[in-house]
């Protein structure tokens, strides 16, 4: 059985996930932004099964760090990330939000705050192969702006989420082959469309799936070998963004992410 640490598991997808994995014997580690409803979230994973809280605002990329450093100190044994936590597009209008650090807060805890979370936990993932990184992306993939990665310009809370999850994807497919061959594989999936979580209600939308419709490939992806460097459309292989693939795109974005994180 394995260690899964998953991230924003106290709602939507992430709280369906968590108990489809403590169900099925896996230690969970359930993140989540409050404590309060983190506790709550563990006490009734704990009558399903094995399962610890971490609490973090993922906006605040040093609170991701340590977040990061917590769970390899508790659990070195850790052999899978489901990088889960997202921010939508907000509601229809809103205007552009920034990040604990100033960052534009789509890209901050939909991309900058995966990208840091897996590097703080990379060391004991390669320590415990086969492990395995599931990144949760969309099928709403638009390019980043590297002049303009923080969207100052002509702001749409739908690009940002977009922007956000195409370097997501750019990232994830960088990444596989940066660990090719390490025992570690990583893959990004869009899990269903407009699933009822309360991130497609703020947006105004109808759903059209349950969180029931997207675990599905989570869960593939996250207790089975399925190669290292695809983007799945549920349980299906699909592609990505064609840009996403691209060397000098992923190379370009590399070097922005750089700067974002450590600026």
């Amino acid at each position: 059985m394995s260690t899964i640490l998953i991230t924003g598991a106290t709602s939507g997808l992430g709280r369906y996930v968590a108990f489809e994995l403590v169900r099925s014997g896996h230690l969970v580690l359930a993140h989540g932004r409050e404590a309060g409803r983190t506790e709550r979230l563990v006490e009734e994973l704990r009558a399903e099964g094995a399962a610890e809280g971490f609490v973090a605002d993922l906006a605040s990329l040093a609170r991701v760090r340590e977040l990061g450093a917590e769970v390899a100190e508790a659990h070195p044994e850790i052999d899978v990330l489901i990088n889960n936590a997202g921010v939508g597009g907000g509601p229809r209008g809103s205007g552009r939000e920034l990040s604990a650090d100033g960052h534009e807060l789509r890209l901050a805890v939909n991309y900058l705050a995966p990208v840091a979370l897996t590097r703080a936990l990379l060391p004991a993932l390669r320590a415990n192969p086969p492990a395995r990184i599931v990144n949760v992306g969309s099928v709403g993939q638009e390019p980043l702006d590297v002049d303009d990665p923080e969207l100052t310009r002509d702001y749409s809370g739908v690009s940002a989420y977009c922007r956000s999850k195409f370097a997501l994807a750019a990232h994830t497919f960088a990444l596989a082959e940066e660990l090719a061959g390490s025992g570690v594989a990583v893959n990004v999936l869009h899990p269903a469309t407009y699933m009822d979580t309360a991130m497609v209600r703020e947006g105004g939308i109808s759903p059209w799936n349950t969180v029931a419709d997207g675990a599905p490939g989570v869960l593939a992806l996250a207790t089975q070998e399925l190669g290292s460097g695809r983007y799945y459309d549920g349980t299906r292989p699909a592609r990505a963004h064609e840009a996403a693939y691209d060397p000098e795109v992923q190379k370009r974005l590399a070097a922005v992410t750089d700067e974002l994180l450590t600026g």
